[in-house]
């Protein structure tokens, strides 16, 4: 019995975790802060649905793999977007209007490219 509950609540926090993510990626005005979006609740959101899956099967092969799994997008998912969005920067992708702090800029280490 708990274990179904606890299956349905990581199951329906990350189908909505990935909901969010979804609509953040339509709805956000430019590509840095869709790409945040993304990818923070993307992980968060595919990491609650593996640890739904490993705790409807208890078994160690899937729990094995399911860890692997979680550990896999959090070490990939956040270097990738870091890469993206650095390139994105500097090919001179423009940020929202509204966006006050220019921290690459302010630091000199990017330099867009003309």
């Amino acid at each position: 019995m708990i274990r179904e509950i606890l299956v349905t609540v990581f199951l329906l926090a990350g189908g909505l975790l990935s909901l969010v993510a979804a609509v953040g990626v339509i709805r956000l005005p430019d590509l840095f802060i869709r790409m945040h979006a993304a990818t923070k609740t993307g992980t968060v959101g595919v990491s609650a649905v593996t640890i739904a899956m490993m705790i409807h099967f208890a078994n160690i092969t899937v729990t094995s793999r399911g860890v692997l799994v979680i550990a896999f997008f959090l070490l990939t998912a956040p270097v990738a977007a870091h890469m993206i969005g650095r390139a994105a920067y500097r090919i001179g992708v423009p940020l929202w209007i509204l966006t006050r702090i220019d921290e690459w800029k302010a630091h000199g280490r990017i330099e867009k490219e003309e």
